[in-house]
């Protein structure tokens, strides 16, 4: 199995403690684990360009960067996404690490080694803000095509992970365990969101003019009734 983490931050704080207690229940010998780190891993903001989306993602200004996180994303057997809760949201790092990959979107040219994959989007907040947080995240999981997509936040109530009262501090620890339980199971197939979205996304397709998704679209064989995880 690999495993491949995508830190919101490079802040080891909460979050961060968190997901290590996960990768230790859920890494096994043998099982290869990649982390990343933003904004290291990806130091340029989308610039919004659609180069991406209208001619191809090579042609992305920060490709240097986002090709080899692509082949990280692609292939991995479980995604993990951390990020701490910054005024109410997820990090700008994260946000604009997935602001890169718009061209994923199954409208445009989805992967199709992401419809079984699992992902698990960790966040934590002093307070409030858990929800939306990993509500940014989600959505471009759901919209790449991710087959089952997890959540775990956690209102810690402290402003780093030595100050988390232990009793809380060792209920985290049980639900990481249950949480690497859930990742180790494969995926059948994607959740009846994603399929459903699959659905509309082929009808779409085929009503499009040409473009580069509908040719990506065609020599995946989906137009044709092929689904990418059967």
């Amino acid at each position: 199995m690999h495993i491949t983490v995508i830190y919101g931050t490079p802040h080891k704080g909460s979050t961060w403690h968190i997901a290590r207690q996960v990768l230790k229940n859920l890494a096994g010998e043998g099982d290869e684990v990649e982390e990343i780190y933003l904004p290291e891993a990806l130091p340029a903001f989308c610039v919004g360009c659609f180069a991406c989306i209208k001619t191809g993602e090579e042609h992305c200004p920060h490709r240097t960067y986002t090709a080899p996180l692509q082949q990280a994303l692609h292939r991995a057997d479980v995604l993990i996404f951390t990020t701490p809760v910054y005024v109410m949201r997820c990090s700008g790092a994260m946000k604009s690490f997935l602001d890169h990959f718009a061209y994923q979107f199954m409208v445009h040219r989805p992967d199709g080694a992401m419809f079984r994959k699992r992902a698990l989007i960790l966040t934590t907040a002093a307070g409030a803000g858990n929800r939306s947080a990993a509500k940014d995240i989600a959505a471009s999981l759901q919209y790449w095509g991710v087959g089952r997509i997890h959540r775990y936040g956690k209102a810690v109530r402290a402003a780093c992970w030595e100050h988390v009262a232990p009793p809380l501090q060792q209920k985290i620890d049980r639900d990481c365990l249950h949480l690497a339980q859930k990742l180790k199971k494969p995926v059948q197939r994607p959740s009846l969101r994603v399929r459903q979205l699959f659905a509309m996304m082929r009808m779409a397709q085929k009503r499009m003019p040409p473009t580069i998704d509908t040719a990506h679209w065609q020599s995946q064989g989906w137009l044709g009734g092929k689904k990418p995880w059967e």
